[in-house]
């Protein structure tokens, strides 16, 4: 007899399940997913356990009729296509039609389904991929689906899920993702009858980020719009003469991209915040990734992160979405075009919006000290703290169903006389641990005492829209375009110019500020081959190790173009004969070994992908960064003037090339505020 055999169909289901299914995560998006599909516009999860114990989604879709309900659960069966062509234009969410099968096959399912056409709905009952039971029944139109016990059948792989508060923030994070993607739609999440989001259907992106991160994160994102054409085939049109008379015409397509991108100032350690989606589609790709880390190339530090959501919209023959079988990845016929638009896209909007930074907000948003992204009062909405997991560090980007909020043990703050969340939806004790422990996340860090979720605070919240609007106007008002009138009054210790404007009061770091005027005009001159070098009057000797000989060979011809002249003077020495005007004596020496430093670094880190854009930027911003006013030193009026008005003529007033921020506004409704003016 020989070795090789065909598998039943219930191993076959259950290898296909280690696939889509590994957590309770894994089943909301699939499930969620066929609701979107069915054009459902109110959508209802209810987890218990985590999900472990019970996963229910209901739904006012079109529903499926008896013989629809059945065939759904055979391996393969879909509704979303009919021939192989239609794989390169997949314009829904699911398309496999291995979803509710592999499910079956690891889990107790019942599905109640009907179409509102027909005198009754079916109700059916699987387990462990076996069918048990099929009535009719009667039915409102929709569906609704309950997953129990999942993984019973398959004890090994139940032993591999984490603890009922982790699963809960990934089947929360998935809940909120696409909940943003999908503004129109009523989304509710509740858990052992707690209510953790509620998302009811608004008109515009920007009023469902205040329903669900409150207007404090709202007021640190910008919006952006941007439009380019594609060529649908991904190649030059031929000439006419050359086209196969058959072949029908190629229409471009138009590739669309909105959102919101953070302020220089918001910055987190991993890339947990930024949400991408192509189509209304859920994805991480490196290509993106990439895309928005350049795009804040010398705006924020280069270990730090922006929260960004970008939503993406494209021909579906443009995107292949059937490269991996959690439909977590992408590939993408025109990467580089894609690349580029959205890395400019994103890049023009910070140079055209030109944010400026508040005090609060300032001390805040610093890596190390960034709050979570803290529900409003009244919503029911993990946060996104910073901290990396085992699951996604910044060198790895996490899968779709990671939790942009990570559950920690951190003991819940309580307020005085009133509960954590409100009345009217949660107990007055929690019972189960693991609801204690994600009740102390979902209120990382805890509300002060006046922003309790109480149900009276929930009446005095403004409208979505109202809100929403009221923060886009204040947000066009407070940039950095009038930097050019401020009046300058003076230093605060000889390092800090003190200015007044028609915002308010200014205070301006007059090293970093020096230092992004410099780096630009730095950049612009290497661009144009018009660098500026003096001579020394005698070479300057730097030792250097032998690995720094050998990084010093690579990047010495962009030296050279940045104004250098330097020889090997020995195994381990450099002679400098010349060097860009303003560098000399120490800070000549030091920036050498910093750049060398850097290079190091780089060619050490594969994931940099390391060109020689990225080596000039690194060089100009060394360059800058030594040659710029230094702190503790006295600058006369005109010298602060001519300062300001350099600094104006900049395209990114907001940070210095490494990511500090440049100029710091108290304003005028904040000053009349603290003098209860207001």
């Amino acid at each position: 007899m020989g070795r090789i055999r065909v598998l039943s169909d219930q191993v076959a289901n259950q290898i296909a399940a280690g696939e889509v299914v590994d957590r309770p995560a894994s089943v909301v998006k699939e499930l969620l997913e066929n609701s979107l599909d069915a054009g459902a516009n109110r959508i209802r999860i209810e987890v218990e356990a985590g999900g472990r114990k019970l996963i229910r989604i209901s739904d006012d879709g079109h529903g499926m009729n008896r013989d629809d309900a059945l065939l759904a659960f055979e391996r393969h069966a879909t509704s979303k296509l009919r021939t192989a062509d239609e794989l390169l234009s997949i314009a829904t969410l699911g398309f496999r039609g291995e979803a509710l099968p592999s499910i079956a096959s690891v889990a107790r399912v019942s599905l109640d389904t009907a179409t509102g056409d027909e005198p009754s709905g079916t109700h059916l009952e699987i387990a462990g991929g076996k069918i048990h039971h099929v009535d009719d029944a009667a039915l409102p139109r929709g569906t609704t689906i309950s997953v129990s016990d999942l993984f019973f059948n398959t004890p090994a792989r139940r032993k591999f899920l984490r603890a009922e508060s982790t699963e809960l923030s990934h089947v929360t994070a998935l809940v909120t993702h696409y909940a943003l993607a999908h503004p129109e739609k009523h989304f509710e999440l509740l858990s052992a009858s707690h209510s953790l989001v509620s998302a009811p259907p608004v008109s515009r992106p920007a009023e469902r980020i205040y329903q669900i991160f409150g207007k404090d994160t709202l007021a640190q994102l910008l919006p952006v719009a941007a439009e380019t054409q594609l060529d649908r085939s991904g190649l030059p049109e031929p000439p006419p003469w050359k086209r196969d008379p058959d072949e029908p015409p190629r229409i471009p397509g138009s590739f669309r991209l909105s959102g919101f991108y953070s302020k220089p100032e918001l910055q987190k350690l991993n890339r947990n915040s930024i949400y991408i989606f192509v189509n209304k589609r859920l994805i991480r790709d490196r290509l993106l990734l990439h895309a928005i880390s350049e795009a804040y190339r010398n705006i924020i530090p280069p270990t730090s992160y922006p929260v960004v959501l970008l939503f993406l919209e494209m021909p579906p023959e443009e995107v292949d979405v059937n490269v991996h079988p959690a439909k977590t990845e992408v590939r993408f016929r025109q990467q580089s075009l894609i690349h580029d638009f959205v890395r400019d896209s994103l890049r023009n909007a910070l140079i055209a919006a030109r944010p400026v930074a508040g005090f609060k907000a300032a001390l805040e948003s610093s890596p190390a000290a960034t709050p979570s992204l803290i529900p409003v009062p009244g919503s029911r909405l993990p946060g996104s703290p910073d901290q990396s997991s085992a699951e996604d560090t910044p060198d790895q980007p996490p899968s779709a169903a990671a939790e942009p909020f990570r559950l920690t043990s951190k003991p819940l703050t309580p307020v005085p006389g009133k509960l954590p969340f409100g009345e009217r939806d949660v107990a007055v004790h929690f019972e189960q641990e693991s609801l204690r422990q994600a009740a102390a996340a979902l209120m990382e860090p805890p509300l002060p005492a006046h922003l309790s979720c109480s149900s009276d605070a929930l009446d005095t919240l403004p409208p979505p829209s109202e809100a929403a609007a009221q923060i886009e106007a204040e947000q066009a008002a407070t940039t950095l375009n009038r930097l050019g009138s401020l009046r300058p009054m003076g230093q605060l210790r000889d390092s800090f110019i003190l200015a007044a404007g028609e915002d308010g009061l200014w205070i301006i770091d007059q090293h970093v500020a020096h230092e992004r005027v410099l780096f630009e005009k730095i950049l612009r001159d290497r661009r144009v081959e018009h660098v500026q070098r003096q001579r020394l009057l005698m070479p300057l000797l730097v030792e250097l190790k032998p690995w720094q000989m050998v990084i010093f060979a690579q990047i010495a011809d962009e030296l050279e173009r940045n104004g250098f002249e330097v020889e090997p003077f020995g195994p381990q020495t450099l002679a400098v004969k010349a060097a860009p005007v303003g560098l000399e004596g120490a800070s000549l020496e030091r920036m050498l070994h910093e750049v060398i430093e850097q290079s190091t670094e780089a060619s050490n880190e594969p994931s940099l992908n390391e060109d020689l854009t990225a080596l000039r930027t690194r060089i100009a911003a060394s360059l800058a960064c030594h040659s710029a006013i230094k702190i503790n030193t006295p600058l006369d009026p005109k010298r602060m003037e001519w300062l300001l008005l350099e600094l104006a003529k900049t395209e990114h007033p907001t940070s210095c090339p490494h990511g500090r921020p440049i100029a710091l506004l108290y304003s005028w409704k904040d000053i009349q505020r603290a003098f209860h003016r207001i």
